[in-house]
């Protein structure tokens, strides 16, 4: 029988010359164990997907009812299923008007293309305006947005229209126009090592967006539900999108995603033509069930509230001299350590510490941390201490 490592190279597709290769024998709380039963601290959540941990109870028990009752039923927007309902009213519970009408989608990638077609839609516009170094996802639309040609050169021609923008460059604002059917930004650039929005860029986009008639898409798939210190990012800078895009932590553990938006811009999908935007598995019953009692949990155990004195802390506790910055929001952090080589070490030092970490793929000179926000002062402090040990060793 061939070894596990075998037969994941021969049947899962790969996406990298070298994947990490870690093999899941079980997760609990902020850790994943191996084979070996071993117990890794789960430094970054699977990409912000984990707020709660793994295995939440109350996730799970919500999880077990609903595949009780019923699981897929029909196509999307097509059959009323409670458990939808009550994961979109409590969505919007945390948000706005009027961002009233949610679109569920199965991922993070399917709500940007959601959107984008929503603002063509709705402003009978092509033109999108996307910033330098944004991830938005790996979909042929979504990658349109990225504007490294590393990764989108083996996969032309891309969708017309697209003109960037220089995060928190102010001057480059003019760009928007009244051509611009969209702007969509990251309140926090991730991917590009964990850069938060200034608030007169943003103030400046929004102010500009309303000139113009463009809609602003703001993307929140890795910094909402929490993960900044408050639900969704934007709330910190006092405006507010046309259209929101949340996923990963959103799904409780399970795939799920959404644009929301105001029913008036919503509602251009349902006509000329109809079936605007369609999915088969968007807004599955099992995993709204994980969303709502995700949000359930965030609301019980106010970890929301957590988050900023947590990430105070932890990073009280990262002072060495081999990191050379610190930039954070919340619960999400990039720590730079100078180059490529080093955070590659450092990862695998890591690991032998007990500790799983990640890279950026536009930052390939920071390590990512983005812990469960469930995690207790004690496990900061015994992951510090790991992560402190890895680092001394990181140019013996």
């Amino acid at each position: 029988m061939p070894r596990r490592h075998e037969l994941f190279l021969r049947h899962i597709a790969q996406t990298s010359p070298s994947p990490l290769a870690f093999t899941v024998h079980k997760a609990e709380g902020v850790f994943l164990y191996d084979e070996e039963n071993q117990p890794f601290y789960d430094l970054i959540s699977g990409i912000a997907v984990s707020n709660l941990g793994h295995q939440h109870p109350h996730v799970v028990q919500a999880v077990q009812r609903q595949a009780e009752d019923y699981l897929h039923t029909m196509v999307y927007g097509e059959h009323i299923q409670s458990i939808q309902l009550r994961t979109a009213a409590k969505l919007v519970s945390h948000l706005p008007e009027p961002l009233t009408s949610v679109y569920f989608t199965n991922s993070g990638a399917e709500a940007v293309e959601g959107a984008m077609k929503l603002a063509k839609r709705y402003t009978g516009r092509y033109e999108l305006v996307a910033a330098r170094n944004a991830y938005h996802g790996s979909s042929q639309g979504a990658m349109s947005l990225m504007s490294d040609s590393y990764f989108t050169g083996a996969y032309r021609p891309l969708l017309p229209g697209i003109r960037y923008l220089t995060y928190n460059d102010l001057s480059t604002v003019e760009c928007i126009s009244t051509a611009t059917a969209a702007v969509i930004l990251e309140v926090v650039q991730a991917e590009a090592g964990i850069h938060p929005a200034n608030q007169s860029f943003l103030q400046a986009v929004r102010d500009r967006c309303d000139q113009t008639g463009t809609l602003l898409i703001l993307d929140e798939i890795q910094t909402g539900m929490g993960r900044t210190g408050s639900w969704f990012a934007f709330e910190q800078y006092n405006i507010q999108p046309d259209i929101l895009l949340v996923a990963k932590a959103f799904g409780g553990g399970l795939p799920l995603g959404a644009f929301i938006a105001s029913n008036d811009v919503m509602k251009s999908l349902s006509h000329h033509p109809i079936l605007g935007h369609l999915t088969t598995f968007g807004g599955n019953p099992l995993c709204c069930a994980a969303s709502l009692a995700a949000m359930e949990v965030l609301e019980q155990e106010h970890l929301v509230e957590q988050v900023l004195d947590k990430g105070q802390y932890l990073i009280s506790r990262l002072q060495h001299p081999a990191i050379r910055e610190i930039r954070h929001r919340g619960m999400m952090f990039a720590l730079d350590l100078g180059s490529q080589d080093r955070v590659l070490r450092m990862v695998e030092l890591a690991k032998a510490e007990g500790l799983l970490v990640d890279w950026f793929l536009f930052n390939m000179k920071s390590i990512r941390l983005a812990p469960p926000l469930t995690i207790s002062h004690d496990e900061m402090d015994d992951a510090c201490i790991r992560l402190i040990r890895a680092l001394d060793r990181l140019d013996r």
